[in-house]
């Protein structure tokens, strides 16, 4: 087995893991400190580098995983990137974009060491959501609204 196949079983195994441990705001008591740790060793172990743009911020993201393939960059301007995230989440159709924010803890993490925001745009745990959309820019701030904000946000039926 070559080590980009290790390095996507290994992802693929910890995202049912994560996924578990991020379900419920209770299990998410032990869930964030290791995606928190999962995103540490991560940054450490593929030597993440500060990036001085949102651009070089959301290259090296895309960096850290297994494959450029599962996370494109989709659109760049200005100080906001787009890009997708297009591995299968085990949320995917849960509806429960609360536990994906959560599980997303790890790209904060990520963004954290290389510096720069992440909000995650629409959600694969969104009824009939393929792939993840998410942003990145040089303030939380200057970032469009999240997935978990707009779904929480919406006038109930």
């Amino acid at each position: 087995m070559n080590i980009h196949r290790l390095n996507k079983t290994l992802f693929n195994t910890l995202n049912g893991v994560v996924h578990w441990l991020t379900e419920t705001p209770t299990r998410n008591r032990v869930g964030r400190p290791l995606v928190r740790l999962l995103g540490g060793m991560t940054t450490a172990v593929k030597q993440a580098q500060r990036q001085a743009s949102p651009q070089e911020a959301a290259e090296e993201w895309q960096r850290m995983f297994p494959s450029k393939k599962m996370v494109p960059i989709t659109q760049s301007g200005g100080d906001l990137v787009i890009a997708e995230i297009r591995s299968e989440c085990p949320y995917r159709g849960s509806g429960n974009v609360a536990g994906c924010h959560r599980m997303m803890e790890y790209d904060r993490k990520l963004m954290e060491a290389i510096g720069g925001s992440f909000v995650v745009l629409k959600s694969q745990a969104e009824p009939g959501v393929l792939t993840c959309q998410v942003a990145f820019g040089r303030a939380a701030d200057q970032l469009p609204i999240s997935a978990l904000e707009r779904v929480t946000s919406a006038p109930k039926k």
